[in-house]
């Protein structure tokens, strides 16, 4: 008598899922991932940041000077009667004050020198030829945004917003808040490229102390630590409000860079 042979009937396998450690893998990966895509726009906003300053502000300096090696005097001086001021031949004094003479800190500054249109929020009258001195003299400006607009550059702030940096000098006042002498003034930084220049140029981000300072920050009162930049990233354009709306444009500086000569 013989068995009817019946064969085994496959087992239906179970539908697995992810365990733990694989779902702790996935996460960890893509938390790399963002991770880096953050660290890669901070490296690009730094590396920007540099080039501002080493083609763009550096650059501004290099070519002031050049202007005092090859005309004797500083920007819009009187090259018979120079007064090594910025704009110095068209200082006037106080009345009932010679020229040549009495208190400097009580008389009006001469006009600030920018090119076509004064800077956004710089203080005081100003003259716009700053393009014509330059090129009178010989010195080549950098290139700037473009042919004919070399006192000014464009970046993207932390939001990816457009801002615009553009340069003017002037000469302050003895006793002016911000320091006396000739500057290099820079309107339209936002706060974090502010402190880096000023980080990157006097060791330490100070409003108050060194060749970069805020404009308007006081410096009154000696020995006491220095001010922090006023505003921040997380401000929206013309406030102090702390907003930090991802689609505002953020709040810019003024800052002045003390000149040599």
């Amino acid at each position: 008598m013989h068995r009817l042979f019946v064969p085994a009937q496959p087992r239906a396998r179970r539908q697995a899922g992810f365990t733990l450690v694989e779902l702790a893998i996935v996460l960890a990966v893509i938390g790399l991932i963002i991770g880096a895509i953050a660290i890669a726009k901070d490296v690009q906003r730094n590396a920007e940041y540099t080039k501002i300053k080493n083609k763009f502000i550096d650059q501004w300096e290099q070519a002031y000077n050049q202007y005092y090696q090859r005309t004797g005097v500083v920007l819009g001086d009187s090259q018979v009667q120079p007064r090594l001021m910025v704009n110095g031949e068209n200082y006037t004094a106080a009345p009932g004050q010679p020229v040549s003479g009495g208190d400097m800190a009580s008389v009006t500054a001469p006009e600030a020198i920018c090119d076509k249109a004064a800077a956004p929020g710089l203080p005081g009258t100003t003259r716009t030829d700053m393009r014509i001195l330059f090129t009178r003299a010989g010195v080549r400006m950098p290139p700037g945004r473009a042919e004919g607009f070399e006192d000014r550059y464009v970046y993207l702030d932390t939001n990816g917003n457009p801002q615009e940096i553009q340069v003017c000098f002037r000469w302050q006042n003895p006793g002016d808040a911000s320091g006396s002498g000739n500057v290099m003034v820079i309107t339209g930084l936002t706060p974090d490229l502010a402190r880096m220049l000023d980080q990157m140029t006097d060791g330490k981000p100070d409003a108050r102390e060194g060749r970069v300072r805020q404009l308007g920050i006081g410096n009154a009162t000696n020995n006491v630590p220095g001010a922090e930049w006023i505003a921040t990233n997380r401000d929206q354009f013309g406030t102090l409000n702390n907003r930090n709306f991802d689609e505002d444009q953020v709040a810019v500086v003024t800052a002045i860079y003390k000149m040599n000569q």
